[in-house]
């Protein structure tokens, strides 16, 4: 079963579609913004998932990225037509429910945990917000799932995390074992969406399923092309949980959007994540997490830069140290030689380019790749492939196939226009 509750204002539709989104785009001082916002996050509607929330126990599985803007005044400005802009304070979702007297009983959290402090891969302790008061059950590590004890409790289950649009990113799977759990203990569960910022990007190898791991779940490209909510449904759809259950889904779709709208993310949805471009060259760049190649980890150019100790024809090269997100970064103390993209413009598709130089460049090709490799590639193809030395182009042929199949499902899971 699959409930939406979806708004669209078609006149805006066609007016925002020339125009980037100016969404948190002016920060005026920490935790205010000042603007007249277009798009509206499904956590900043409110009043279309408040009433769903009445009289309930509810647990929510979120981090620093669920944040609700709530209207604090208006400014007027010091011209002669003395024009007004909203003024808009930001908070997170969790003291906004308990502000309007929602009755959280829990909070579920995934990799990096509640705070999104902890370094990829971390394991994550069970706790209690200081804040609040109320307890913390982390969904990483050996308890990607929440048991029965657990949902112990919950009439109702809320999800808000910001997704980047990456298969390998693991706040979808996180969203798999939630669906699953709530669909076999009767909850119901309430997605608040977020834009994608890959906006429609579809692109790289379809996962093959005899490669399935929790950095890849589900038969889709590298790039999926979708919101977090639309993911949802299709993973309800397409009945991709244990035994094909499907849960009683309510999406709490985005306002006034469309996947060619421009969007910057308002808060870093992971500690390697600092910026619009560390996101956008992400896809492609995290595929050095399964070689000897540094991503940038432990410098404060996080997906931004590569190198190793074994890339020697370069003129650019970084030394990782331990910092926030990274205690025991690759190659930690030992000077890397590689490429440094943080001018790079940003790409709209996933590209290999840094990856078959880098390979090409090598002075160690027997260890390049680890055993992490297919698990983010989710097929062998794709490393068997780079060691014959096909090229770019001649490997993302080999892909056409699949994604071609991929885009006919989604088409069925879609709220949004891709233009």
């Amino acid at each position: 079963m699959k409930s939406i509750i979806h708004t669209k204002n078609t006149f805006l539709f066609f007016v925002l579609s020339l125009f980037t989104s100016l969404n948190f785009a002016c920060w005026a001082q920490e935790n205010y913004i000042y603007e007249n916002s277009i798009i509206e996050t499904g956590a900043n509607q409110s009043p279309l998932y408040l009433p769903l929330l009445k009289d309930k126990k509810v647990g929510i599985l979120t981090n620093q990225t669920g944040i609700v803007k709530v209207e604090d005044g208006i400014v007027t400005n010091g011209s002669e037509l003395k024009s007004t802009t909203h003024k808009y304070k930001i908070v997170h979702l969790v003291d906004f429910l308990i502000e309007k007297n929602i009755n959280l009983k829990k909070i579920y959290a995934p990799e990096h945990g509640f705070r999104g402090t902890a370094d990829a891969g971390e394991l994550i302790k069970d706790g209690k917000d200081t804040k609040t008061g109320l307890p913390i059950i982390s969904l990483y590590g050996n308890n990607k799932k929440p048991n029965k004890e657990q949902l112990a409790g919950i009439d109702v289950m809320i999800f808000d995390l910001q997704d980047v649009g990456a298969r390998f990113y693991t706040y979808i799977s996180s969203l798999h074992y939630v669906m699953e759990a709530c669909a076999e203990n009767n909850i119901p569960l309430i997605v608040l969406d977020r834009p994608n910022p890959k906006g429609a990007t579809i692109d790289g190898p379809v996962l093959e399923m005899e490669n399935k791991s929790f950095v890849g779940m589900h038969p889709i490209p590298v790039l999926h092309g979708m919101t977090i909510g639309e993911y949802a449904q299709m993973i309800n759809g397409e009945k991709w949980l244990k035994n094909g259950v499907q849960a009683q889904l309510t999406v709490i779709p985005v306002a006034n959007y469309n996947k060619s709208m421009a969007y910057s993310l308002p808060v870093k949805p992971s500690p390697n994540l600092p910026n619009d471009l560390s996101i956008n060259l992400y896809t492609s760049l995290c595929f050095f997490e399964g070689t000897n190649v540094s991503s940038g980890r432990g410098t404060n150019k996080q997906f931004q830069i590569y190198g190793s100790p074994f890339l020697k024809n370069t003129i650019y090269s970084f030394t990782p140290k331990p910092n926030d997100g990274a205690k025991d970064p690759m190659h930690n103390g030992t000077l890397c030689y590689g490429e440094d993209l943080s001018n790079h413009k940003p790409i709209d598709s996933f590209s290999l380019e840094w990856l078959l130089k880098a390979y090409k460049n090598t002075s160690n090709k027997e260890k390049f790749f680890n055993n992490f490799f297919i698990k983010l590639a989710g097929t062998k193809k794709l490393q068997q492939q780079i060691e014959k030395g096909l090229t770019e182009k001649e490997i993302k042929a080999t892909w056409k196939a699949g994604l071609e199949d991929f885009k006919k499902t989604r088409a069925k899971y879609l709220l949004y226009t891709d233009f």
